[in-house]
């Protein structure tokens, strides 16, 4: 076998000595046949004899090498990691989020309102509301300012709300729109600058399965969300030619304390909605305290960091709530609407 490889390597030898095109080789692979030919050799003279490195006239690998090596590793590495910016990190869906992609080496920038409450944090906390825009403007520049950059910014911040639009007091509804929609805008109008100057950056605005479509006592969630689900879509498009990408991550019912956080329309004793509400708000805390795990949203996220081209939309959930989608779209609007008002009973 020696023997075959060998007189191959002395053909392509020779064909190049006769000015011959020889069939392509790798180098590599001539000095591998020396090699083994040299120990064929010297095996057959002495077929007990233990051969090492150095009687084998095997290549030395220096120890400077070794750690010239090793120092390329740390420096490829620190070029992977990259400088992430989440708001709305201190619980929840982003803390998961910040703490899974703390683990796999990058810088995350969590933000809080009040980010001194927080004693338990894994990684960075800067101050940040997204309904103040000076507020947002500080954090990106102190980001920028410790890091030089931002490769990475995840919208995360959003809060929930429910009950009868008719009993919703306008201001509530005011107030959701600022940080779920108006927020989100205010944060990458923020970032947009930086990562137009270093041709590269990416916006993932997490958004919700119930933005895509109209849920009953959720209608003005289902609508905040739905409108950044419209924004990003025409967004990516603007910014496409300055290297920055921007995608929809839409999650379904995950185990978090959203609930806690959410407004909620009282329940009006004698109201016409107090009986439907009331089952509907039930059947909504249900599904969030049976929801999945939010690990499974890091994951997601971490997953899209790294593909080089992010679609437009994701959605992240259990299968039904995910299908719920697609059967919006292939259903006849009035039989989609029967689906969803049985399912909760109305």
């Amino acid at each position: 076998m020696i023997n075959k490889i060998w007189a191959k390597a002395n053909s392509h030898k020779l064909q190049i000595a006769n000015g011959l095109k020889p069939v392509p080789i790798h180098n590599n692979f001539v000095q591998l046949c020396e090699i083994l030919q040299s120990f064929a050799l010297k095996t057959h003279a002495n077929p007990h004899k233990t051969f090492t490195k150095k009687s084998l006239n095997l290549p030395q690998i220096s120890k400077n090498r070794i750690l010239e090596k090793s120092k390329n590793r740390k420096i490829q590495n620190k070029k992977m990691s990259k400088t992430i910016l989440i708001t709305g990190a201190s619980s929840g869906i982003g803390k998961s989020i910040g703490e899974y992609l703390t683990l796999k080496g990058h810088t995350v920038y969590g933000t809080s309102r009040n980010p001194e409450r927080i004693t338990d944090s894994k990684f960075l906390l800067v101050a940040l509301d997204v309904r103040n825009t000076e507020s947002i403007q500080n954090a990106v520049a102190e980001i920028i300012q410790k890091s030089g950059r931002i490769d990475v910014v995840i919208n995360n911040a959003g809060v929930g709300i429910t009950g009868p639009l008719e009993e919703i007091p306008t201001l509530e509804i005011k107030n959701n729109f600022e940080t779920n929609f108006f927020g989100p805008i205010e944060v990458m109008k923020a970032v947009l600058p930086q990562m137009r100057s270093q041709k590269s950056g990416l916006i993932i605005n997490i958004t919700s399965i119930a933005g895509y479509m109209g849920l009953p006592y959720r209608s003005v969630y289902s609508a905040s969300k739905g409108a950044l689900e419209l924004i990003t879509e025409a967004l990516r498009m603007e910014v496409k030619e300055f290297g920055i990408h921007i995608t929809n991550v839409a999650p379904g019912d995950f185990a978090t304390n959203i609930a806690s956080g959410r407004f909620h329309a009282p329940l009006i004793k004698g109201s016409a909605y107090e009986k439907p509400y009331g089952n509907t708000l039930k059947m909504m805390d249900e599904h969030v305290n049976s929801g999945s795990n939010p690990n499974e949203m890091a994951i997601a996220i971490h997953k899209i960091i790294e593909t080089p081209v992010p679609k437009v939309h994701y959605k992240v959930g259990v299968f039904m709530q995910k299908f719920s989608i697609v059967l919006k779209r292939i259903l006849p609007d009035k039989v989609y609407e029967k689906m969803l008002m049985n399912h909760y009973k109305l």
